[in-house]
């Protein structure tokens, strides 16, 4: 089959795992806490009262870019393209350092960037966290086969960082900068995709684990503007448990248990 990725790929050995899912409800509260990829990717395209079923549809997008064919992968990033050539507008109201009037486009490739970036950031977060630690080159060799998503979704080489570290100093100066502010719709999407998601009953407990991971693995900064409530013990209790799963659980699960082709999270 001609595909973007082959078979050892490190962008394929990564999202591969299940556990990896666990990066997507972290990166969408990431890309929500800047105003202005909020708006161009959450208010503007109906996401906001139910952002399941983007995040669906999005996900499959990766799904076939990574682990499908070339012409499937062209067909599918293609129509997201159109999608957000036709996505704009401005902010109705101030939010953080961006005044009312500031306009946004969907295919603007800072907002772009940011949203790429999280996603490959808090998958390779908990997969090192969860799975296996890496090298340096492993790390560049995921990088370098995320810029050809980037390239697949409007980016341009020198719109990203050339190499892991580039991009972990891209995000860190956006956390510590003055671009990210949880507005308060972007707190209740927070509070809903992170507390209220729509799962059966019996799956309550997975879903409150599922929760202290993602609340555990936001920036301290982010986490305390989304309202979110952390301690040092809940800290400890965090890095126990990845050590605990990294260590014993996961390397004893069958693959059957652990592989699939589920991408963490999309654009």
């Amino acid at each position: 089959m001609d595909a973007y990725f082959h078979e050892t790929a490190m962008i394929r050995r990564v999202h591969r795992e299940h556990v990896v899912a666990l990066g997507g409800p972290r990166a969408l509260l990431m890309q929500a806490a800047h105003p202005v990829a909020f708006a161009g990717f959450f208010a503007s395209t109906r996401a906001l009262p139910d952002p399941y079923p983007r995040l669906e549809r999005t996900a499959a997008v990766l799904d076939t870019v990574v682990f499908g064919c070339r012409e499937d992968a062209d067909r599918a990033t293609a129509r997201v393209r159109r999608v957000h050539s036709r996505v704009r507008g401005r902010l109705l109201e101030p939010v953080g350092r961006f005044p009312a009037g500031t306009e946004w486009a969907a295919d603007d490739p800072d907002l772009l960037l940011w949203i790429l970036g999280t996603l490959a950031q808090s998958s390779l977060l908990v997969f090192e966290r969860y799975v296996s630690p890496l090298s340096p080159g492993e790390r560049d060799d995921y990088w370098r086969d995320y810029r050809v998503l980037g390239r697949l979704f409007g980016l341009r080489e020198q719109d990203m960082p050339s190499d892991w570290e580039g991009l972990s100093d891209y995000v860190e100066a956006m956390v510590a900068g003055d671009a990210l502010w949880v507005s308060p719709q972007a707190r209740e999407l927070g509070v809903q995709v992170v507390l209220h998601p729509p799962v059966p009953l019996a799956a309550r407990p997975l879903l409150e684990l599922a929760n202290f991971v993602t609340v555990g693995l936001l920036p301290a900064r982010l986490r305390r503007q989304y309202g979110l409530r952390w301690d040092p013990m809940r800290g400890l209790v965090h890095w126990g448990g990845a050590q605990y799963a990294r260590r014993l659980l996961v390397p004893l699960l069958p693959r059957r248990l652990r592989w699939g082709r589920r991408p963490a999270l999309a654009t």
